[in-house]
């Protein structure tokens, strides 16, 4: 919210989050893709009152749960969403031509999601 998204329940009351990007010209679709291609994983998501079809949608849904059992907490929520709104960003600018955003940031943010997780393991002793 901070970060100017929509949240569709208004907050984040639970452990879901779903992001409207109806009044944007970034699809649900072309989030999850760019967001996935620097390992964070969102899902798609069709939004109340959705104005694109549901192969594209005009959300994305979070889950948290897989963040906190790694022993997360806000600021690495906080810098998560940070990494969000700058892929987000790169989208809006390039008009959703998701050929015109820098694999430089691409690259930049992967290296950085890795070392954050990497401080987080799944199970001690594993690397």
């Amino acid at each position: 919210l901070e970060r100017g998204f929509k949240v569709v329940s208004g907050g984040t009351d639970n452990h879901l989050v779903l992001m409207s990007l109806l009044d944007t010209n970034v699809s649900g679709k072309d989030l999850e893709i760019a967001l996935g291609k620097v390992d964070i994983t969102v899902n798609k998501n069709t939004v109340p009152n959705e104005t694109r079809s549901p192969f594209v949608t005009s959300g994305v849904r979070f889950g948290t749960p897989a963040l906190t059992t790694r022993g997360m907490k806000e600021s690495e929520l906080d810098q998560i969403a940070a990494w969000v709104k700058e892929i987000y960003d790169e989208l809006a600018k390039s008009g959703n031509d998701k050929s015109s955003v820098s694999e430089v940031t691409f690259d930049r943010i992967r290296n950085e999601v890795h070392i954050s997780a990497g401080k987080y393991p799944l199970y001690n002793g594993w690397d």
